[in-house]
């Protein structure tokens, strides 16, 4: 009976282990992205950006979904990576290796070719529309970053699992709460446990109207 309970009791102490390395590892993916959504959006110092592959023409170099990381330059030289503005789109970037630099009427342009390209892109690059020189790249983090950029995504990815992250902490503080108002019956209260009782029981009031909001949600959807 003592081995059948031990082993009971390390089966939850490993269940409880594994379930805390999974809340940190999905509470680190979500700072993760949620920080390079914002550092997408923000300018980084040091004049740093961030931008998203989308296809696979850099390939094996830079892999389709990557993460590549650019800073502007004074000068570019033939075999370096850059991200530019499409001349006909602006809201589409490009990243390529530079193929050969020309010059006409004075002006710069970059001749540009994907390193998975049989041949140079189509059209010239002027030099004002190059945003940078990539730094490094990181590949396969583009994929969830870019879904978070949607309506969707962001509520997967970011919404989904910060209202739990929080959720979990409200059951937390909510348990801490319930074992003060035990001991509270059995003693007298110290003046911190006292503030911490009434912060606890803030948060009880918290979480209850979480759930009620999640439910009015979820209600509404089922209708």
């Amino acid at each position: 009976m003592k081995n059948k309970e031990k082993i009971k009791f390390d089966f939850k102490k490993l269940i409880g282990k594994i379930g805390k390395v999974f809340y940190a590892v999905i509470f680190a993916f979500l700072i993760i992205v949620a920080s390079l959504v914002g550092i997408s959006v923000l300018n980084i110092p040091g004049n740093y950006k961030l931008f998203f592959v989308q296809s696979g023409s850099m390939a094996p170099a830079i892999k389709q979904g990557a993460v590549v990381v650019v800073k502007p330059a004074d000068k570019y030289v033939k075999g370096d990576v850059i991200t530019f503005k499409e001349p006909k789109n602006p809201k589409i970037t490009v990243t390529h290796r530079i193929f050969q630099i020309k010059e006409k009427d004075k002006k710069v342009f970059y001749i540009t070719k994907g390193d998975a390209n049989k041949s140079p892109d189509g059209e010239d690059r002027p030099k004002e529309n190059v945003l940078g020189k990539m730094i490094f790249s990181v590949p396969y983090l583009g994929y969830p970053v870019s879904y978070a950029k949607t309506r969707e995504g962001l509520i997967v990815l970011v919404v989904i699992p910060a209202t739990l992250i929080i959720y979990s902490e409200l059951m937390t503080i909510k348990n801490e709460v319930q074992k003060l108002l035990k001991e509270r019956k059995k003693r007298k209260l110290t003046v911190k446990e006292k503030v911490e009782l009434e912060i606890g029981e803030e948060e009880i009031k918290v979480e209850k109207g979480f759930k009620k909001f999640w439910h009015k949600i979820f209600k509404k959807k089922n209708d």
